[in-house]
Parts: structure tokens; C-alpha cells; sequence
């Protein structure tokens, strides 16, 4: 899986594309979709990263995420992830906001909501992906962010406050 992934300019316009590797050597700024689920108790779904990512493995962050490859679309990509990741189709996606990181990687996310009831263990986890996913409440959500602040994607307190 070595195709291109789009890298666009400090207003979010394509400029191009270019490999995982050399957009992160060059920390050139790329796209990223995010996806918050949520059930109707106001609980959110949380992934743990696979231990072979490149970026934060083994780290807690939203249920889906994926950068967007050459020729597709936020939604479009985001579509593709989420039924990769947790084997999902026909999701009613609510586009949420669109954030800027700037940093140690330099990318724009645009974030989705789903609301889905279902038991986390019914959900088909690629394992390459994702180690595990778990429901957390709001309140053990915020805990578990400001007491084992390691345990999640860096910028997940900021990107939070979308959901909780």
C-alpha cells in the first residue's frame, strides 16, 4: 500500500502528492479524515493503534482515521476507512469541523460524527490497523485524557471537545 497521499498548501488547496515517507521527512502538510462515533448513551468509541504504526503506535484516538490518498475526497476516504478499519458500510456521516495541526506533522482533519448502537465486540476490527476498540463514557474519557494523557493521540484533548 505505497500510493501517494495529497499535500496542500496553508489554505487546505491541493498541491500536490507525494509518498507517506517523503511528506513526513519533509513534514509537508497533508489531509487527514477523522471519524467520532458515538451511541445514543453519549458514549464514544475509541481505537487503539496498531503497534506497527508509524505514527503514535499503540496510542488510544478516535474510532476511524485514515490519510487521504491521491484522487479522493475527505468523505470519500473517509468512507474507505471505515469500512477497512471496522468493517462498517452506509454510515450516516455528519461532517464536524475542520482543524489545522501544525507540529511534528502538519496536516488538516476534517472530522465526521456517526452515532451507531452496537457492542464494540460486533464490530470486524483490521487488526493491522487497529489492536482494539472499547466504548468509553464522557467522564472516563476526560479521566483517562488528563490522567494517562500517554496512552492517547497527542492532540486528542483538543480534538475531544468536538464530542464531550
Amino acid at each position: 500500500m505505497s500510493s501517494n497521499i495529497i499535500i496542500v498548501d496553508e489554505k487546505d488547496n491541493i498541491i500536490g502528492s507525494k509518498p507517506r515517507d517523503i511528506v513526513d521527512k519533509e513534514k509537508l502538510r497533508y489531509r487527514v479524515a477523522g471519524l467520532w462515533i458515538q451511541n445514543s448513551k453519549g458514549e464514544n468509541l475509541l481505537a487503539r493503534r496498531a503497534y506497527t504504526k508509524i505514527h503514535y503506535p499503540g496510542r488510544w484516538g478516535p474510532a476511524v482515521a485514515g490519510t487521504v490518498e491521491e484522487g479522493g475526497s475527505y468523505k470519500e476516504n473517509m468512507i474507505k476507512e471505515i469500512k477497512e478499519e471496522l468493517g462498517l458500510q452506509n454510515i450516516n456521516l455528519e461532517e464536524a469541523k475542520k482543524i489545522q495541526v501544525s507540529g511534528k506533522y502538519n496536516h488538516f482533519t476534517q472530522w465526521f460524527i456517526a452515532i451507531i448502537d452496537k457492542p464494540a465486540k460486533d464490530f470486524k476490527v483490521q487488526k493491522e490497523e487497529v489492536v482494539e476498540i472499547k466504548w468509553f463514557s464522557k467522564k472516563e474519557f476526560l479521566e483517562q485524557l488528563e490522567n494517562n494523557s500517554k496512552e492517547f493521540l497527542p492532540n486528542l484533548k483538543r480534538y475531544a471537545k468536538m464530542v464531550v
